[in-house]
């Protein structure tokens, strides 16, 4: 039976930081995470959403409300993903499905992922990995690249953070390491938060541990805060600041003396 339309919040064209090449990144609505530093609140909700949006024409200032996702068909995505197709080819490029956790939409995804394998396109799946084991056998064989979110290794602080366990990330990550797939690991460096040495010591650990030899740091950025008004919501993190340059070198020094790679 044919997946039904599934809720995508946005589609980006010539994206270069998704994964190799250029790429078109599907971007899914719905995620179980509710993580403190969040840059994507309107990819949070698995409805339809009214965000506020401001307009200026000469000297007078308007506003109205315009919907944020809307219900697509596969095929109807693929279509907007076979128009750059001449781009995969010259630049090594592909799809990158994001979200949100696009693992929400298993079936979907499943459904999209074997049309890219059908036409040759690249996929890669940026993920948090929090899915049961039924939603990763649907895919698992069907991607070529993980983007794979890592946070915080201690239990108790990552419910804390994101309203969730890392049990299911980490029990993923496990099988997506024993089963050789390609993985880049991405962590989020939130000050006071992630970037302590402790956390960055145990993911050190596991990707030693799972043979894990590439990962990118993303450095908080606190931009999202017109999201956060558009959608009439707090802006949780409050006066967290971005890492310093120095902090970042610091951090990715620790990873290089391990022997892994690092992207900034």
């Amino acid at each position: 039976m044919t997946p039904p339309a599934t809720l995508i919040f946005d589609i980006r064209r010539y994206c270069i930081h998704d994964g190799p090449g250029i790429r078109t990144t599907v971007f899914f609505k719905g995620c179980p995470m509710r993580c403190l530093w969040c840059h994507n609140p309107e990819s949070q909700g698995e409805e339809i959403e009214e965000i506020v949006v401001q307009r200026k024409l000469d000297d007078q200032c308007f506003e109205y409300r315009s919907a944020v996702g809307g219900r697509r068909s596969a095929v109807e995505v693929m279509q907007e993903i076979d128009r750059d197709a001449v781009f995969y080819s010259s630049s090594g490029g592909g799809v990158t499905f994001s979200g949100g956790e696009p693992l929400m939409q298993a079936d979907f995804l499943a459904e999209i992922l074997a049309l890219c394998r059908k036409k040759g396109y690249h996929a890669a799946i940026d993920t948090s990995g929090h899915a049961g084991p039924a939603a990763m056998r649907k895919i698992i064989d069907l991607v070529d690249l993980w983007l794979y979110d890592l946070k915080l290794m201690d239990d108790a602080k990552h419910v804390e953070f994101t309203e969730v366990s890392n049990e299911l990330a980490l029990l993923n990550l496990e099988t997506l390491a024993r089963e050789k797939k390609d993985i880049i690991i991405r962590f989020p460096v939130i000050p006071g938060i992630t970037d302590d040495d402790h956390n960055i010591s145990e993911i050190i650990r596991l990707m030693i541990r799972f043979h894990l030899e590439r990962i990118d740091l993303l450095s908080y950025h606190d931009i999202a805060k017109e999201k956060y008004r558009k959608l009439g919501r707090d802006y949780v993190p409050g006066d967290i600041q971005p890492p310093s340059a120095e902090k970042m070198m610091e951090i990715m020094d620790t990873f290089v003396q391990q022997g892994i790679n690092v992207e900034c």
